[in-house]
């Protein structure tokens, strides 16, 4: 054997190559490649959860999302602003999620509140039952996609909260 075919099989690494790469700047990915590793797991987490909320109960995620918000909040009704900021939707975006909703039966559009003005979603009791149910979907598929983060799950999920954080803007 001679001496390079040697080194292969006691397991140092060929000459040049460091045994601990974990100090180098370039071992890990730059940010092009981190940005593309994030975007394609929400697109596929996306994907995946979308598919079940709609086989399963006959929700989009975005419909889910609504639902889920509007069931989260005081007397289970929210203002139409107040759904676009919290799922990330334009006002017609949440208007047109809102609409096939109302369509459905699982929520109503009212003018609640003191300002008379703003229109607002508020639960019907099928919707109560459906967001109930999707949630179960939901969060059980969410939570087994999330468990090949393993170990590093805590670690992950305080950079992401870092990173949404810093990206934050300032309210006016």
């Amino acid at each position: 054997m001679d001496q390079h075919t040697d080194r292969l099989h006691d397991g140092a690494p060929p000459r040049g190559v460091p045994r601990d790469v974990r100090g180098l700047a370039a071992a890990g990915p730059g940010a092009r490649e981190t940005w593309l590793r994030i975007v394609q797991v929400h697109d596929r987490i996306t994907h995946r959860v979308d598919s079940a909320l709609h086989r399963q109960h006959g929700l989009s995620l975005t419909g889910f999302e609504v639902l889920r918000r509007v069931a989260e909040s005081p007397e289970e009704w929210a203002s139409m602003g107040d759904l676009a900021e919290a799922v990330g939707l334009s006002r017609p975006g949440i208007t047109s999620t809102v609409n096939r909703l109302v369509d459905d039966g699982l929520v109503t559009r009212e003018r609640l509140g003191e300002d008379r003005r703003l229109l607002h979603a508020r639960l019907t009791d099928s919707g109560r039952e459906r967001v109930r149910a999707a949630t179960a979907t939901h969060d059980d598929l969410v939570a087994h996609l999330l468990t090949m983060l393993g170990d590093d799950a805590p670690v992950v999920t305080d950079a992401l909260a870092r990173v949404s954080a810093a990206t934050r803007r300032p309210r006016a």
